[in-house]
């Protein structure tokens, strides 16, 4: 098999495998592959937005709210770095036209659950979307970054706990490509649950190899449900009815219309509670009130929403919704450190399948795209400066059983990431 040869080769294309890519030198090779289409990605479905340091007085409340968030369970290190971070990522998002919402020139913020202050920008209902579409294009007029869509991971090329480079399979072909770094940004584990708001191609690949090659994991239970889905009776996934809601003041109501939690308290408390509900009600749903929302225009804020509703035959500005609990958000993940390094030489994670330890058992509203691009960028920054290890000289052996073993390694995802409930 002739093996290309690439200085980086990058797996996924959500907001930390494009801008990793879009942080590397012009005169260093890079592949991008994603199982599907670039736009593909659980980043492009974020609603909420991203958070960001307003200024120094906020540092250590924003530090605390992510720490409270997790249980304390988090890093606190790793938290700082994030939050220290966080303006520089929002400025050089703006060099690639990203817009967030502002009047007269000053940035808008809003609130989400468990945050002490308003301190998330955001764009109109689907600021994912708006991040994610301007990297692709970034990434795209790069003539250094190769893209390869619909090409699915399925092994790692590895020899004494070194990576050298990936296998891959695109319309039943296989074939391998040799690299000086491997990032994986494979994205959730949504797909393994019924009720998820994440793409159902999201089934923890970058999971299911780490297991299989000894690259260590960590909290690798915690898994985290949203509080407010779309209730509806469909194998799809589930639309997400954005914790900003809640942030501008819609309420939660239970079937005797009665008001049973703080909607801006944590999610798990917030999921918690609506179990609870259901439980006692014996109903497979509460309700969302839109209603509720009374300082901004719902149709302008909240767009995306407003018309998924209504083509689901709900006026949100009439009438309350059904809203349910659903898998969210992974926080355990691949072990990676202030640099996005794994346990194993040469191989990277970052976004949903990295877990640097930021999040703790809970993550707070809106800390996962900057998350994602914080450690995206310092994993490029020290590949950088290391780029002058040699390509793999062995004989690649790709086994005939691989595509048993991979589905093998997703059953055992499947138990660790329950284990837990």
């Amino acid at each position: 098999m002739n093996d290309a040869k690439y200085d980086v080769i990058i797996v996924g294309s959500g907001v930390a495998g494009c801008f990793c890519a879009l942080q590397l030198p012009n005169d260093c090779k890079v592949l991008l592959i994603t199982k599907k289409k670039l736009e593909d990605c659980n980043s492009y479905l974020a609603q909420g937005g991203i958070c960001v340091l307003k200024q120094q007085d906020d540092k250590d409340a924003f530090i605390n709210d992510t720490l409270t968030a997790g249980h304390f369970y988090n890093d606190k290190e790793i938290v700082e770095i994030m939050v220290n971070e966080s303006r520089d990522i929002i400025h050089e998002l703006e060099t690639y036209q990203v817009e967030f919402e502002k009047k007269d020139n000053e940035y808008l913020y809003t609130k989400e659950g468990a945050h002490s202050t308003s301190r998330i920008l955001y764009y109109k209902d689907q600021t994912g979307k708006e991040i994610t579409t301007k990297l692709i294009k970034a990434v795209t007029s790069k003539s250094n970054i190769e893209i390869k869509e619909e090409t699915r991971l399925i092994d790692l090329i590895c020899d004494n706990n070194q990576c050298y480079g990936i296998i891959t399979s695109n319309s039943n072909t296989i074939q391998s490509y040799l690299g000086k770094h491997i990032v994986l940004a494979t994205g959730g584990v949504g797909g393994l649950y019924p009720h998820s708001t994440n793409y159902r191609h999201m089934v923890g690949d970058g999971l299911a190899l780490a297991l299989k090659h000894n690259i260590l994991l960590k909290d690798d239970n915690y898994v985290q449900f949203h509080p407010t889905s779309f209730y509806e009776e469909s194998n799809d996934r589930r639309f997400l009815l954005s914790e900003s809601l809640r942030g501008e003041g819609a309420r939660l109501y239970n079937h005797k219309k009665e008001r049973f939690i703080d909607e801006l308290l944590p999610r798990d408390k917030v999921v918690k509670a609506i179990y609870q509900q259901m439980e006692l009600e014996k109903q497979p749903y509460v309700f969302l009130s839109l209603k509720d929302i009374t300082d901004v225009n719902i149709e302008e804020r909240f767009p995306t929403i407003v018309a998924y509703l209504k083509q689901h035959g709900y006026d949100p500005l009439k009438e309350m919704i059904p809203v349910v609990p659903a898998q969210h958000y992974y926080m355990g993940g691949i072990k990676s450190d202030r640099y996005a390094k794994t346990s194993m030489m040469n191989l990277f994670a970052i976004g949903e399948t990295a877990c640097n330890g930021v999040h703790g058992k809970n993550r707070l509203a809106s800390n996962s795209l900057l998350e994602s691009l914080v450690f995206a960028k310092r994993a490029a920054l020290y590949i950088k400066n290391n780029l002058t290890i040699p390509f793999y000289s062995k004989e690649i052996e790709i086994s005939h059983t691989i595509y048993n073993e991979l589905e093998f390694y997703k059953e055992q995802v499947i138990k660790i990431i329950t284990k837990g409930e």
